[in-house]
């Protein structure tokens, strides 16, 4: 694994491709800047990211494209739509009979979720339970578990979609892991003639076998290399609050707080203590991505997107953005 020695030298040439790869990437979106810069910042931060908004709005057709944009190997890419019939065995591998005659029960994942680098899960709310229960664990602790022991997943970005956040208490733990979530809409009535054009080109595209996007800037391994810099980064000194000190400015940081609390207080938006952190990390993530120094003001924007319910998402866009100038 890379050292912070080694990584130094070449950290911001790095930051650089993955900022070209970025709009390269959006070369081929009609007005998908922000599910982009999501996407992006989330496959950095290794943190998922849940698409939600109707059929027909980009959010498969994002992640798929950015997934070929990486060059990924064979195998490196799951992709699976969920319904409450799922089972187990359809995302994580069938049982291994082989091996099941001799008494162990263990699963060939070769293909599968736990075997790939990148995964998009379709509806994901509509597993049932098994399937959430062991997405969890995936999520919080990158593991699954075969014959009874904890095995390691390969998973390091995961993207998913809804068309809805059903209001339903055992989902909620689902719904917290996903600590960025954005509500793609419609943009024919705002780009009705760049959104055909577009869409024949697209055509134009899977009718050739074309795809152009794949000629990203940035490999996986950018990703993978900007991810464990910033870890490293963050335990600097094994000091507490040492990071916060020196990358995240007083006044931004009590920024940062205010909103949170208006947002509890106010609009009943649970941030839960572990979103918090999360969010401090993605924002300093955010901040070293996009201009290589401390958390400014406008790094902050990422607060427009920790609603958890499907009618908390626009509500804390538009007032978060309004708090900070942004507009709403």
């Amino acid at each position: 694994m890379w050292t912070l020695e080694e990584l130094e030298p070449e950290i911001d040439d790095i930051r650089a491709r993955i900022q070209q790869h970025r709009r390269g990437l959006k070369e081929y979106f009609v007005a998908r800047d922000e599910e982009i810069d999501l996407a992006i910042l989330c496959a950095v931060a290794q943190e998922p990211l849940l698409l939600v908004g109707p059929p027909g709005t980009a959010k498969s057709d994002l992640v798929v494209k950015l997934t070929e944009s990486l060059g990924l190997g064979a195998g490196d890419y799951f992709e699976y739509m969920l319904t409450k019939f799922t089972e187990p065995s359809e995302i994580l591998g069938p049982i291994d009979i082989a091996v099941l005659k001799e008494g162990r029960y263990l699963r060939r994942t070769r293909g599968m979720l736990p075997d790939c680098r990148v995964a998009f899960l379709d509806e994901i709310f509509k597993s049932n339970s098994a399937i959430l229960n062991t997405l969890l664990t995936i999520l919080n602790e990158r593991k699954f578990y075969q014959d009874g022991q904890p095995t390691p997943v390969r998973l390091v970005m995961l993207f998913a979609a809804t068309n809805d956040i059903p209001d339903q208490s055992e989902l909620e733990a689902m719904a917290d892991r996903f600590i960025l979530k954005i509500e793609t809409k419609p943009v024919k009535d705002r780009h009705f003639e760049e959104l055909i054009d577009a869409g024949v080109m697209n055509e134009s595209y899977r009718a050739s076998g074309h795809k152009p996007w794949t000629r990203g800037a940035a490999s996986l391994d950018d990703f993978l290399k900007l991810k464990r810099f910033m870890d490293l980064s963050f335990g600097m000194g094994r000091e507490p609050g040492r990071d916060r000190a020196q990358w995240f400015p007083r006044p931004v940081f009590a920024e940062m707080r205010r909103i949170v609390r208006a947002l509890e207080t106010e609009d009943k938006v649970l941030v839960s203590d572990r979103k918090l952190v999360k969010l401090y990390k993605v924002i300093r993530t955010q901040a070293f991505l996009n201009h290589g120094g401390a958390v400014q003001t406008s790094d902050l924007n990422l607060l427009a997107y920790v609603g958890n319910r499907r009618d908390e998402i626009p509500v804390v866009a538009s007032k978060v953005k309004a708090l900070l100038g942004l507009g709403g």
